[in-house]
């Protein structure tokens, strides 16, 4: 009952924190202090020994809330061990709530009769641990418990440019911090971390993947189906994993929890290591399949004949980038315009053009610079590269048809992904089929085992396998290009690819 308390009082000390804190500067740092309910289930991940002694670091500590959570467990559990805790925070604005849990879990242990030694570091983890700052930062640890900050950085940053140097991209702040974390282990030291999900996919994180799944082995992997639970009192929304792993450890099955935030009992399933890594994938995204339906239509999208480029059809975003090509731009598209497609466009299946969306539906290419940026009048498969936060399907895929629209060449906005043949349109069964196909809901469950945030990139799109040719082709033989209604799109697909769909239903993904 004591040890429980201490996470109680740190609970108070971090909403406190959180009313001191400018909130742009909160903002400007990326900070998202951890709850009382997450940072329990945090600190219930990793192993924790019954003695001996357990070095810690807890870096972007904040208000302290999870070194307290994982101290009140080991005075629980562990009655034997000891602890020597390093906190690194930067803001000086909450170091005093930090301090006080700190000093709240050392004087808790030693009613216990136990032993927690702590410590203070002020500044920047990413400066500090990249240039061995501080000495009681480089003696590695027994365990990292993490709650990163969630920051984009900049080519240019001083920050990406460290890590760099120590043989990394990280694009996100956070991922700065789980790759330092990770060289800051002892051999077989335990990481722990709650982190956005969107690096376990995507051409962004490639390096950073790369790199983690080189120096660390993956144990268990919570996810989070609710993107507005975890830190709701915050305001952000995200889909977030946490993730134990152990450097150097041996790949042995990993155990995935998913729930809907981190206060109801999770769902468990154990899957083997390379069911989350895939042998061979030279992308290494990382598949979080949640339930036992979903690993088995992972593992049957795996065993599908053909990647795009063996379809010998290629995938590129669209070349018009608005801001940069305003002067070609017409609102009211002139009869020496060619057609401008957005995402706004596609409606059931259909790029519909032109169509009231605010956008303008006109590119006039005046000059040779404006031309290249067009595709040859064709059929083509288009796919939003963004969905809403909150939208039911993640892959909304349409079908551009020359007859509908003149035959003329067409412009595809940026945020499109344009599926193509080396820069021509493809057969018109081919294109409807690909359509139904990437609608269906088989595909949508099976691409948010390894997609862990809205945008669908180009590069998810060429490593996704496909059936081949003549099954799309004739999936999509004789269908008219407006989708029909989801239970009839799953229909045509089970009949076509009926391997494919077992027992995969056309209900909504959860």
């Amino acid at each position: 009952m004591v040890a429980g308390e201490l996470t109680e009082r740190a609970e108070a000390r971090r909403t406190q924190a959180l009313a001191l804190i400018d909130p742009r500067r909160q903002a400007a740092l990326g900070q998202f202090f951890t709850p009382q309910g997450a940072a329990t289930l945090i600190a219930s991940m990793p192993t924790l020994p019954a003695a001996g002694t357990l070095r810690v670091l807890d870096p972007g500590a904040g208000s302290g809330s999870l070194t307290a959570a994982l101290v009140s467990r080991a005075l629980e559990e562990s009655p034997n061990l000891r602890l020597e805790v390093v906190a690194v925070e930067i803001d000086s604005a909450v170091v005093a709530q930090l301090r006080a849990t700190l000093e709240d879990a050392a004087k808790t242990a030693k009613s216990l009769g136990r032993h927690v030694k702590t410590k203070v570091v002020v500044g920047d983890f990413v400066d500090i641990a990249s240039r061995q700052l501080v000495p009681s930062l480089s003696k590695p640890f027994d365990l990292v418990i993490m709650n990163p900050p969630y920051r984009k950085l900049s080519a240019a940053s001083q920050h990406r440019i460290a890590l760099a140097k120590l043989g990394v991209d990280c694009p996100n702040l956070y991922a700065a911090f789980v790759a330092l974390a990770a060289k800051a282990l002892a051999p077989n030291g335990q990481l722990v971390a709650i982190t956005p999900q969107s690096f376990t996919n995507g051409p962004h994180f490639s390096e950073f993947r790369h790199f983690i799944l080189q120096h660390l082995t993956l144990n268990r992997i919570h996810l989070f189906k609710s993107r507005s639970t975890v830190f709701s009192d915050t305001g952000v929304l995200q889909e977030n994993i946490v993730f134990s792993a152990t450097r150097g450890g041996p790949e042995a099955d990993v155990t995935i929890l998913s729930s809907h935030g981190h206060a109801d009992s999770p769902v468990s399933l154990r899957v083997r290591y390379d069911q989350v890594v895939l042998p061979g994938d030279t992308e290494k995204f990382i598949r979080v399949p949640s339930t036992g339906t979903d690993l088995a239509l992972a593992q049957t999208m795996a065993k599908l004949p053909c990647r795009l480029s063996e379809l010998k059809l290629r995938v590129s975003t669209g070349k018009v980038v608005d801001f940069r090509s305003t002067q070609y731009l017409r609102d009211d598209p002139c009869s020496d315009c060619v057609p401008l497609v957005y995402p706004g466009n596609l409606r059931s299946g259909i790029v519909e053009w032109p169509r009231g969306i605010r956008k303008p539906q006109g590119f006039l290419p005046k000059d040779l610079g404006a031309q290249k940026l067009l595709l040859p009048s064709g059929c083509y498969v288009v796919v939003k590269r963004f969905s809403a936060k909150e939208e039911r399907k993640r892959v909304v895929a349409a079908v551009w048809d020359p007859k509908l629209n003149g035959n003329k060449p067409i412009a595809f906005e940026n945020h499109l992904n344009v599926i193509h043949s080396d820069g021509a349109g493809l057969s018109r069964d081919l294109a409807v089929g690909l359509s139904l196909w990437l609608n269906s809901t088989f595909v949508d469950r099976a691409f948010r085992t390894f997609s862990g945030h809205t945008q669908v990139n180009a590069t998810d799109l060429r490593s996704m396998r496909f059936p081949n040719e003549e099954t799309l082709s004739s999936l999509g033989s004789g269908q008219p290009l407006a989708l029909p209604e989801q239970e009839k799109i799953d229909a045509l697909v089970a009949v076509a690819t009926p391997t494919a769909w077992v027992e995969c239903s056309s209900t909504a993904p959860r």
